[in-house]
C-alpha cells in the first residue's frame, strides 16, 4: 500500500516537474516570435496589412530607439505608463519580426544626467512631470534612417488605439523623406490667425486647424489663396476647403490644374458651423443664408449639381446634440454615419464605421461624358432634403417625409475632364466685343486678343473627390485636445479626421497608411438600441402630428362658428357652441399629452431593459460558460473514473 503510494506521489512529481519544463520551453520559444493572440472583432491588435507592406518596402537599415523611464521609485503614474511601455516594447518587437532584419530596435533608460537622457534629447524626446517631487519620465522613441529622423516625442497611452498608425506613420516618413507638396485652398483661417495687436495684448493667435497640423506632418503643405489665377505646378494635390464666394479666376486656375494631371479634394458645404461662428449673433438668419460654398462652374461641366440652399436631413442616421435649454435634442441634419452608410468596395471607407457630418448637402446630377463616379458616402431611404434655415434651427422632424432615396454624400470622379471655360481664360476675350463696331468701309479690322493657351481636356485620367461638408474637419466636430503633461494631445472622436487623411494620402501620399489609421476610429454602435429608438421617435412623431390635425381642425370650427355670429360684441364672447368645441380640443389635447408621455415612458423602458439585459450578459456571460465548462468537465472525469 505504502509503495503503490509513493509510486503515485513520484509519478505526479515527475509529472508537474515535466509540464514545467514544457511551459518554460514553450514561453522561450514563443517570446522569440511575439506572436500575439487577438480576440478582439476588429482585430485591433494584429499588425493590419497596411503596416506590414511599409515594413516590407524597407530597403536600407532602420532604427527606432526606444526611450522609457524605468527607475526604481514608483508612482501610481509611473506604474501606468510602464505597464503601457510594455504595450510599445511587444509591439516594436512584431514590427522588426516582420521587417525581415531591416529594423533594429535599441532601448534606453534615460536616467538623470545619463547619456541614454543626452540621446534622447539629441533626438527631440523631453522627459514629461508626471508628479510633483518626481523625476521627469521618458516614453518616446525616434525612427532613424540615414541622416532622416523622425521622433515620437510623447507616446499617450491617451493614443493608445493610434499607437500602431504613429508608429507606422513615422516608418513610412523616414523612409521617404521628400514630402510630395499639397495646396490649400479654403475661404475659412484653417491656416491660423496671426494678430500683432493681440499679441501685444497677451493673447494667442488662433492656431491651424487640426487637419492641417497632421497634414504637414506628412506633407509640404502650400497655402493657395482663394483669389488665385494660378496653381503652382509643383502642387500634386490641392485640398479646397469651404471655398465661399470663390471667384470665375479661381475655378478657372483648378480646371488647369486638373487638365494638366493634377489631383483635387474639395470640401463643399450648403451650411457651415465654422463660417457662422463670425456671423452676426444679433441676425443668426442672415448668417445662415449667406453661408454656403460651393464651386459652380466647374461642377456644372462635371455633371454634377450641389444646391447649397438645401441640407439633407436623415432619420436613421440623426444625432443627439446640446439644445438651447441644455437638453439632449434630436438633429435630423447632423448625422452620425454608420457601416452603412459607407461604400464597403472602397479603399477610403471599407474600414471606417463611424462619421459626422454637421448639415451636409448632397451631389445629384450624372456624370459628364468620360467621367465614372463612385459614391463614397450616401444617406439612407429614411432621408429628405429641406432649407438650410430649418436645418440649423431644428426644424424638418416635425413635417418629415422620407423621400425614399439614398443621396450621395461624398463621391469621387474618375476619368477624361473637361475645360469649364472652353472660351479660355475668364475675361481675357474682352477686347473682341470692344473692336466689333470699329469696322470701317472695306477695312475689316480684327480684333487682337492674347492667343488661347487653355487646356481643353486632360491627356491622362484625373481624380476629383467631392464632399458635400466642410465642418466635418472642425476641429470641434472631428477631435478632442488634451493637454498631458504640458503636451497637446489630440484625441479623434470619430473617423473624420481619418477619411479627410486618407483622400489626400491615396492621392499624394503612402496609401498603405490609409489601412492603419482606419481601426483606430472603428466604433461599434448599440444598433439595436437606435433602431428602437428610431421606431419609438416615429410613433412620437406621428402623435404630434395628430395633435396639430386636432388644433387645426378645431381652430377651423371656431372660425366657422365665429362668422356665424352677429357683428358687435357677441365677436369677443364665446357661444356655448364654441365652448363645448373649445373643451373638447382641451380633452383632446389633454389625452394627446398623455399619449406622448406614455410614448416618452414606454421609450425609456425599452433602452433601459435592453441596456440591462446587454449589461447582465456582459457580467455573466463568461463566468457562465466557465463554471459550465468546469461542470462538464467534472461529470466526464467522475464517469471515466467510474468505469475504471
Amino acid at each position: 500500500m505504502k509503495k503503490k503510494q509513493f509510486e503515485t506521489i513520484l509519478y505526479s512529481t515527475v509529472g508537474v516537474a515535466a509540464m514545467f519544463v514544457l511551459l518554460v520551453g514553450f514561453n522561450v520559444v514563443s517570446a522569440a516570435f511575439k506572436q500575439r493572440i487577438d480576440l478582439t472583432k476588429e482585430r485591433a491588435y494584429t499588425l493590419s496589412q497596411g503596416t506590414k507592406a511599409i515594413l516590407k518596402k524597407i530597403d536600407t537599415p532602420v532604427k527606432i530607439r526606444f526611450y522609457c523611464t524605468r527607475a526604481e521609485n514608483a508612482t501610481p503614474e509611473t506604474v501606468f505608463l510602464r505597464n503601457y511601455a510594455q504595450q510599445v516594447a511587444d509591439l516594436l518587437d512584431e514590427f522588426k519580426q516582420y521587417a525581415g532584419g531591416k529594423l533594429t530596435i535599441q532601448k534606453f533608460n534615460p536616467t538623470p544626467d545619463s547619456d541614454a537622457e543626452d540621446s534622447a534629447k539629441l533626438d527631440g524626446i523631453e522627459g514629461q512631470a508626471v508628479s510633483v517631487e518626481g523625476e521627469p519620465f521618458y516614453l518616446g522613441l525616434a525612427v532613424t534612417m540615414l541622416d532622416e529622423t523622425v521622433a515620437l516625442p510623447f507616446l499617450s497611452p491617451s493614443r493608445e488605439r493610434m499607437l500602431e498608425y504613429d508608429v507606422a506613420r513615422a516608418i513610412s516618413q523616414a523612409i521617404t523623406p521628400q514630402k510630395p507638396i499639397v495646396g490649400l485652398m479654403s475661404g475659412l483661417p484653417v491656416m491660423g490667425e496671426f494678430n500683432p495687436m493681440m499679441m501685444r495684448m497677451g493673447q494667442r493667435g488662433q492656431e491651424p486647424w487640426v487637419i492641417v497640423n497632421e497634414l504637414k506632418r506628412d506633407f509640404t503643405v502650400k497655402e493657395v489663396a482663394v483669389g488665385v489665377d494660378k496653381i503652382d505646378d509643383d502642387i500634386k494635390v490641392l485640398v479646397v476647403i469651404y471655398p465661399r464666394e470663390i471667384s470665375d479666376a479661381a475655378q478657372y486656375a483648378i480646371d488647369q490644374f486638373i487638365l494638366r494631371g493634377g489631383k483635387l479634394v474639395a470640401f463643399l458645404d450648403p451650411l457651415s458651423i465654422a463660417d457662422n461662428r463670425n456671423s452676426n449673433p444679433s441676425n443668426p438668419l442672415q448668417g445662415a443664408m449667406a453661408s454656403g460654398a460651393t464651386m459652380d462652374k466647374l461642377l456644372k461641366a462635371w455633371g454634377i449639381e450641389f444646391d447649397v440652399s438645401k441640407a439633407v436631413a436623415d432619420m436613421t442616421y440623426k444625432t443627439n446634440i446640446r439644445g438651447q435649454d441644455g437638453r439632449p435634442q434630436a438633429a435630423a441634419a447632423v448625422l452620425s454615419l454608420t457601416k452603412d452608410a459607407m461604400n464597403a468596395d472602397d479603399v477610403l471607407t471599407s474600414q471606417l464605421d463611424n462619421l459626422l457630418l454637421p448639415y451636409p448637402g448632397v451631389f445629384t446630377g450624372t456624370p459628364a461624358a468620360g467621367l465614372k463616379e463612385t459614391v463614397l458616402l450616401k444617406t439612407s431611404k429614411n432621408s429628405q432634403l429641406i432649407e438650410k434655415i430649418m436645418a440649423q434651427f431644428g426644424g424638418g422632424e416635425k413635417d418629415f417625409k422620407a423621400s425614399d432615396k439614398e443621396y450621395a454624400l461624398a463621391i469621387r470622379l474618375t476619368g477624361k475632364f473637361k475645360t469649364a471655360f472652353p472660351d479660355g481664360k475668364p475675361g481675357e476675350k474682352a477686347g473682341e466685343k470692344k473692336n466689333e463696331g470699329e469696322k470701317k468701309d472695306g477695312d475689316e479690322k480684327k480684333a487682337e486678343t492674347k492667343p488661347d493657351n487653355s487646356l481643353k481636356e486632360s491627356s491622362t485620367d484625373g481624380v476629383v473627390i467631392l464632399v458635400g461638408d466642410s465642418d466635418m474637419i472642425f476641429d470641434p466636430v472631428c477631435v478632442q485636445v488634451q493637454n498631458i503633461f504640458g503636451q497637446k494631445i489630440v484625441i479623434p472622436q470619430n473617423g473624420n479626421l481619418n477619411l479627410a487623411q486618407s483622400m489626400v494620402e491615396q492621392l499624394a501620399g503612402d496609401s498603405n497608411l490609409i489601412a492603419v489609421r482606419s481601426r483606430a476610429t472603428l466604433n461599434r454602435p448599440f444598433t439595436v438600441v437606435k433602431k428602437m429608438e428610431e421606431r419609438a421617435q416615429e410613433s412620437y412623431r406621428s402623435k404630434i402630428k395628430e395633435l396639430e390635425a386636432s388644433l387645426s381642425e378645431t381652430q377651423q370650427k371656431l372660425n366657422e362658428l365665429q362668422r356665424t355670429k352677429e357683428k358687435g360684441q357677441q365677436r369677443f364672447i364665446l357661444s356655448p357652441e364654441q365652448q363645448q368645441e373649445l373643451a373638447k380640443f382641451r380633452q383632446k389635447e389633454a389625452e394627446a399629452k398623455k399619449e406622448l408621455k406614455q410614448v416618452r415612458k414606454n421609450l425609456r423602458r425599452d433602452v433601459d431593459s435592453l441596456e440591462d439585459r446587454l449589461k447582465w450578459v456582459n457580467i455573466l456571460a463568461m463566468p457562465f460558460i466557465v463554471s459550465l465548462s468546469g461542470i462538464g468537465l467534472a461529470v466526464y472525469k467522475r464517469k471515466r473514473t467510474a468505469a475504471k
